[in-house]
């Protein structure tokens, strides 16, 4: 499902990214480039920094050094909740649902941080057509309009990682960052979401973390290895399958 990665300027940029805590240093001075119509996978194992460097990206924690550029601002000192307004989506390892909200509340939640009125004081925001309009909308290109009026407790795991990834898509973002979407899944649903998120790749620039190795070479157009915080490499997937270091650290030695 791979191509030829996207050229121009990146939707989402990373320089010399450093996060420390203490004598830690869990992202030691990675630089990454997401580029609209592209997928580009982080790959490592647990404690390599790949969840700590979607957490810089994201705002959620603040880089120790570096900088990051969304669309080329610089949003470094950005908090998270404005570089989500500013078209950055991400989705979670856990789920970060409502159970007891029905798929399409849910999903029209996350829209309405999008079309906020707060002059509207009079009128109730769940009647807001704009974010409901967002949210099926969203619902509809992650497979989920049949089940939109269904409690998303009820929903089976790999039908709430899509609701996930619909609500990051109600705010319409340009960069999707995915943590660990198809954790948990069984092969048929890995499959969809696969699916899905190939469907994303035009109109976005998406960062993917996953451990399911087979998974990545399928899908990415371009994949960083992390070892203990550092890039290890960084290219074509066919590039990273060849490259010795990575062999012996993650793919069990040479192919």
């Amino acid at each position: 499902m791979s191509r030829s990665p996207a050229a121009g300027h990146p939707e989402l940029r990373g320089r010399n990214l450093t996060r420390r805590w203490g004598g830690v240093v869990a992202v030691d001075g990675v630089s990454i480039d997401l580029h609209r119509g592209e997928i580009h996978a982080v790959i490592g194992t647990n404690g390599a920094g790949k969840s700590t460097l979607i957490n810089v990206l994201s705002g959620e924690i603040p880089a120790s050094a570096g900088t990051v550029e969304l669309a080329g601002v610089d949003v470094t000192r950005w908090t998270q909740p404005r570089r989500a307004r500013a078209g950055l989506g991400r989705s979670y390892q856990r789920s970060t649902l409502f159970p007891g909200f029905s798929v399409h509340e849910n999903c029209r939640l996350a829209a309405q941080a999008r079309f906020q009125h707060p002059w509207r004081w009079w009128s109730a925001a769940a009647r807001d057509a704009a974010s409901a309009g967002a949210a099926r909308e969203a619902l509809g290109r992650a497979g989920l309009e049949d089940v939109a009026d269904r409690a998303a407790g009820l929903l089976s795991h790999g039908e709430k990682r899509q609701l996930e990834v619909a609500m990051c898509l109600a705010t319409a973002p340009r960069v999707l960052l995915l943590d660990e979407p198809l954790a948990g899944m069984g092969a048929e649903e890995c499959e969809r979401m696969l699916a899905l998120v190939a469907s994303l790749r035009e109109g976005h620039a998406i960062l993917l973390v996953e451990h399911d190795m087979d998974a990545v070479f399928r899908i990415a157009d371009r994949i960083t290895v992390l070892a203990d915080g550092a890039v290890l490499a960084s290219g074509l997937p066919a590039d990273v399958r060849d490259n010795r270091g990575v062999q012996a650290a993650y793919l069990g030695g040479a192919a």
